[in-house]
């Protein structure tokens, strides 16, 4: 069967995604300028979340599935990991928007499918072609003019790689939807995040609760959180996986037009670092579109006329 061909909605479903995650950093940064502390914007992230899965859950018709890998405790402890992982993932994000590191964090998600890469090989023995080595070797070298330039390595891009990646790889080989599958990890959430925010609030610390301003603020973590994932979901259904990943990039592009934008410090050490990575995920990209060309050719050679 040849890959599904994209459609208009789907790939405009792909571009709203990614441009939602694009600009995910301005409503941390919005919080922020309220007074919002980065636990505290991932408290309510995992408060408000939950309502808005459990209502997708609800419209997919997924609450049986739901109950059936609750009552599955190996499928609900590989969950319990990939919540553990997502967390590390919000809460490094959150925190990199919210103290003038966004450029660092787009980084992260520069590198992120070249390591998916890395870990395919290494994991499901999936093969990197020539074009994959090159676009790993320059995201490589991108990532050590990073370290110069910051002084240090860029432990929040290495972190927010890998606790993706890793989270990618878990949800891979669980057998369970999209949605049920983040509904659940909202709900493991849930505990955390509203014990966070009671706390908060009985100490007078809290600002979700504190003027109504502040509570639209908090309660837009929920949509924020879980439209881009149904809206990625339901695209990666119904296009080519190369297009989506050629796509994807667009993401950390406008993360990194957020931090200029922002002032964050951009080096010309910095520019080189970047230069070497957009090398990279070009490469990446353009490779991944020629094999998918090379495959519909092949797909029409064998196909019956």
């Amino acid at each position: 069967m040849a890959p599904p061909t994209p459609t208009r909605a789907a790939f405009l479903a792909a571009v709203g995604c990614y441009v939602m995650w694009g600009f995910m950093p301005l409503l941390f940064m919005g919080q922020a300028a309220l007074g919002f502390s980065a636990p505290e914007i991932l408290s309510h992230r995992a408060l408000w979340s939950v309502l808005f899965a459990g209502g997708l859950v609800l419209l997919a018709g997924q609450s049986k599935q739901v109950r059936a890998v609750l009552g599955q405790p190996k499928t609900l402890a590989w969950l319990a990991l990939a919540t553990v992982l997502i967390a590390i993932n919000w809460g490094l994000y959150v925190w990199a928007t919210t103290h003038h590191a966004t450029l660092e964090a787009s980084l992260g998600y520069y590198i992120n499918p070249l390591l998916n890469m890395v870990v395919g090989l290494w994991l499901f023995r999936e093969k990197i072609d020539r074009w994959g080595w090159v676009a790993i070797g320059l995201a490589a070298v991108g990532v050590l003019f990073q370290a110069l330039a910051l002084g240090r390595p860029p432990w929040i891009s290495i972190a927010l790689a890998l606790s993706f990646g890793a989270y990618g790889v878990i949800k891979k080989r669980i057998p369970v939807d999209a949605q049920a599958g983040l509904f659940i990890e909202c709900l493991l959430l849930l505990p955390f995040g509203l014990m966070f925010v009671v706390w908060l609030q009985t100490q007078g610390l809290g600002h979700g609760f504190a003027t109504w301003e502040g509570f639209g603020w908090a309660l837009l973590n929920g949509p924020a959180t879980v439209l881009p994932l149904v809206l990625f979901a339901w695209a990666a259904r119904r296009m080519p996986l190369s297009t989506m990943g050629f796509i994807q990039f667009l993401a950390p592009t406008l993360q990194f037009c957020v931090g200029l934008a922002t002032g964050e410090l951009f080096t010309p050490l910095r520019a080189v670092s970047f230069g070497f990575i957009w090398l990279g995920a070009g490469v990446f990209a353009a490779a991944a579109l020629l094999r998918a060309r090379a495959a519909r050719r092949a797909m029409a050679v064998v196909e019956p006329i």
